[in-house]
């Protein structure tokens, strides 16, 4: 094996150390005059130090198969090659400009012998920019026609391997052999890129992992990805055993492009449901928050490339082929069906529906056509051939019953077929149908719709006169992701065999000016939404989406697939507990501020009172004198006066502050007085329909607001039911002194001014008045209340009440969007930093006795 390694170093799980890919290529001069040297085991989490100035706009184009014809002429043993002008990665080309170098990844669809594969390696680059990805045989068979094709592709087309005739069950080994294919892709990409110029657009689910490892070498590279087949929803996407990883790895891209927006979202729910990320809609753009940095989501259909179908209209050989057609089937209605042959294109359905049609509607006798022509299968195996089977054995059954001689109501045409001649087909045929079960983008409606539209040279082939109007008619299943975009066609749903044979019927009796309305919505469509757009479309998100990369710094975090970069502001950090006990010891007056669920306590542990830690840690800060530590809580006064009774010298703010306690010993003080609390009549009702219907909620009532928890419900249902309460007791509590909140899983409902950033002004001018003005004030906390802290302590801390600037910590718990300046990464480092404070005060109450000692000894005669 050339380029990778063993499937045994996979198996280990050391991902990260496998030796990389030996080099086919020379090295890539990036910049003029200097080569980039970015292939090896000494590039760690760094990004290029060469100077982009000079570098022209470069994209990468990274696809399974390069965009290329390859044959070896056996005699002479050369190989000759052209570019494949029918594919979607060259006609994509359209949409860049004119001064980009393309440069595409992909391995070829022949095999190169080892001994050669240096020479066509720098003959395609040369010749094509096309830089080959050699996989060996035997790695190329289990990567692509083994965990492609028998597990994923079956899987995000809805079909689950309950039975081996169904798809194969997951296979380990197979699993392996995709990773180690995606690392070679990687290395390639590598050898080829200057990571802080350049773009990576990687192309469908054959390298989803791909994303992580050119994330891993380059924390700044710019990388897209587009998913061009279906993906499943959360209830079938959950059954893949490695489902968290290629999630994982799909959010090291910047951009992910879908279909569709079902497909959008079934991906956003797999990320909220599996990895419990939230994603919000900001101006349009829909995107995931991940570890601080924002993956945006693009939807977009594929379009035709229009000048490449144009031409083929053109050409001499489909004029003489629309003749042979229009010869051929004079005087019948010509149903087109265009499909390969797979089990999810529903050919046999299709000919059932036609079946139908003839059965119900016996006019048609020997004057309709379905001309159903077969693409070769671009996989093999029992379900292929089963299928392939099937549609000879039910068209023959079709032409027996209802066909005469020289007459059959369904014609296969089952055979490599040229542009030219598909086009004539497409330009002649009165219906087109596509019946899929299920299918990514299906550019068949598209080129139809093209060709219908026709040329000077077809029309005048077919007979139509100059400036006659033009129609077509599509019937298309609602379950292919060009569905959504033409919203003209007659969809369909393929297993619903009378209904399609009535859509088809509908189809071709349609009148004229029915049928010009509908094709010239289609076109209009069509034309304006072609390849080269959908291109120049993404690698402009594309572009947005990386316009933040170098204002932010980045660490890499994880191991294997579990790597991640994250991505911060520079002026947010994480507290280091160095810093702070420094600051801490230098200081004589302090305040501590501490939210409690989420910061002392996980929001998901089930037993939410403190660990014994953590009132040992309290007691330590609260029992130093120069210390004044306060819990600022959303909970109520009852829980929190239980689980803290033994922390005689906390400060305690219930309920957001609308009860403060100075210490144990002290009494509850509340805040302004509410004349009354009617709204709660209004608000609990509203917030009891809800908890009916959303299994997993429940309403927890405080003495000062209402609370409607949603932590155990289905992550989205959740979601969604929160926003729509939140809307519901807004317009019902308008006119009531309260305001309605939503935070982390919750919505609260609480008087008007009881926030926790008062809580924090109230207790810094109470230890200013009292001589006590503070020198260090640090304050933690999780969720949206908090940053009313925040802000509070940063007003404060420029306030011209104080004597001197003090050390001000706002710190929130996690990598997200803050007015915090520092952050923790969860409960386990909070309570870490306080144990860090804790001992400084411990040392120090020691150290200060141990010198009372010596000066007491030393008094003594």
């Amino acid at each position: 094996m050339r380029s990778c390694t063993s499937f045994s170093t996979l198996a280990s799980g050391d991902l990260w150390d496998m030796p990389p890919t030996p080099r086919t290529l020379p090295r890539v001069m990036t910049v003029p005059g200097i080569i980039s040297d970015i292939d090896g085991d000494g590039i760690k989490n760094q990004d290029s130090d060469v100077s982009s100035s000079m570098c022209c706009e470069k994209k990468v184009i990274v696809a399974n198969f390069l965009p290329l014809h390859a044959q070896k002429d056996l005699e002479t043993g050369t190989w000759s090659f052209n570019f494949d002008e029918d594919s979607l990665l060259l006609q994509l080309k359209d949409g860049f400009s004119s001064e980009t170098d393309v440069v595409y990844v992909g391995s070829l669809k022949v095999d190169v012998n080892p001994s050669e594969q240096d020479e066509v390696a720098q003959r395609l680059l040369e010749e094509f920019n096309c830089v080959p990805t050699f996989l060996s045989p035997d790695l190329h068979k289990k990567f692509y026609l083994g965990f492609c094709k028998q597990y994923l592709w079956p899987l995000f087309h809805y079909m689950l391997p309950l039975y081996p005739d169904f798809g194969n069950h997951f296979d380990r080994l197979l699993w392996q052999a995709y990773v180690s294919a995606n690392k070679v892709f990687a290395d390639k990409v590598m050898e080829v890129i200057n990571p802080e110029e350049d773009y990576i657009w990687i192309h469908d689910y054959h390298l989803m992992i791909l994303p992580i490892f050119l994330r891993k070498r380059f924390n700044r590279v710019k990388i897209g990805f587009f998913l061009h087949s279906p993906f499943p929803s959360s209830e079938i996407y959950r059954t893949l055993p490695v489902r968290d990883e290629i999630l994982r790895a799909l959010l090291n891209a910047d951009l992910v492009g879908f279909q569709t927006y079902d497909y959008a979202r079934h991906f956003l729910s797999c990320c909220s449901r599996m990895l419990g990320l939230d994603y919000e809609s900001k101006r349009g753009h829909i995107g995931v928050e991940y570890f601080g940095r924002t993956v945006y989501i693009k939807i977009l259909p594929v379009g035709v490339h229009m000048g490449r179908l144009e031409s083929a209209l053109n050409l001499p050989s489909s004029s003489v082929k629309v003749r042979e057609i229009q010869e051929q089937f004079k005087g019948k209605k010509l149903i087109l069906g265009v499909d390969d042959m797979d089990i999810f294109k529903g050919i046999s359905l299709k000919l059932l529906a036609v079946e139908q049609l003839l059965k119900q509607h016996p006019e048609w006798w020997g004057k309709l056509v379905l001309v159903q022509i077969v693409n070769p299968a671009r996989s093999t195996g029992k379900d292929v051939q089963e299928a392939k089977r099937e549609t000879y054995t039910t068209a023959a059954r079709i032409n027996e019953t209802y066909g005469s001689p020289g007459y059959e109501p369904v014609v296969l045409v089952d055979r490599p077929m040229p542009l030219h001649e598909k086009t004539a087909y497409y330009a002649l045929a009165e219906c087109c149908i596509v019946n899929a079960v299920r299918d990514g983008m299906n550019l068949i409606p598209y080129k139809y719709i093209v060709c219908r539209q026709g040329t000077a040279k077809i029309d005048d082939a077919m007979g139509i006169a100059a400036g006659s109007p033009h129609t077509s008619t599509l019937v298309i299943s609602e379950f292919i992701g060009c569905s959504p975009s033409l919203s003209g066609a007659i969809r369909v749903n393929p297993w619903h065999i009378d209904a399609v044979a009535e859509s088809l019927n509908e189809a071709i009796t349609m009148c004229d000016l029915e049928k010009q309305l509908r094709h010239e919505k289609h076109y209009c469509y069509v034309s304006s939404h072609d390849v080269a757009y959908w291109a120049r479309s993404f690698v402009h998100d594309l572009e947005r989406a990386c316009k933040d990369h170098y204002s932010k710094r980045c660490w890499g975090i994880g191991f294997g697939l579990n790597y991640r970069i994250l991505s911060l502001s520079p002026s947010f950090r994480k507290l280091s507990i160095d810093h702070i006990v420094s600051a801490y010891k230098r200081t004589n007056s302090r305040a501590i501020f501490l939210d409690y669920d989420g910061t002392l306590v996980a929001q998901t542990s089930i037993a939410k009172s403190p660990s014994p830690q953590v009132i040992s840690v309290l007691n330590h800060l609260c029992n130093d004198p120069k210390n004044t530590v306060f819990i600022v809580s959303g909970r109520g006064q009852n829980p929190l006066s239980e689980w803290f009774a033994k922390c005689g010298n906390l400060g305690i703010a219930a309920e957001h502050g609308y009860f403060i306690r100075w210490s144990g010993m002290s009494n509850w003080e509340s805040g302004p007085l509410v004349a009354d609390f009617d709204w709660k009549r209004m608000a609990e009702p509203v917030m009891q329909l809800y908890t009916e219907s959303t299994d997993g909620s429940y309403i927890e009532p405080k003495e000062s607001a209402l609370v409607w928890h949603h932590l155990g419900a289905d992550p989205a249902f959740g979601s969604c039911q929160a926003k729509e309460l939140l809307d519901h007791l807004e317009n019902v509590l308008a006119n009531e002194p309260v305001v309605v909140k939503k935070g982390q899983n919750i919505v609260e409902v609480k008087p008007q001014g009881v926030t926790k950033g008062l809580v924090t002004e109230k207790v810094l001018s109470t230890m200013i008045s009292n001589g006590k003005a503070p020198d260090f004030v640090l304050c933690i906390g999780d969720d949206r209340s908090d940053e009313d802290m925040f802000e509070s302590i940063s007003s404060t801390g420029c306030s011209s009440s104080l004597p001197a600037n003090p050390e001000i910590f706002a710190c929130t718990v996690g990598q997200k969007p803050s007015k915090a300046r520092y952050y923790l990464d969860d409960t386990n480092d909070v309570l870490r930093l306080l144990q860090g404070l804790a001992a400084a005060s411990c040392l120090k109450r020691r150290c200060s006795i141990q010198i009372h000692n010596s000066l007491d000894n030393a008094c003594c005669p």
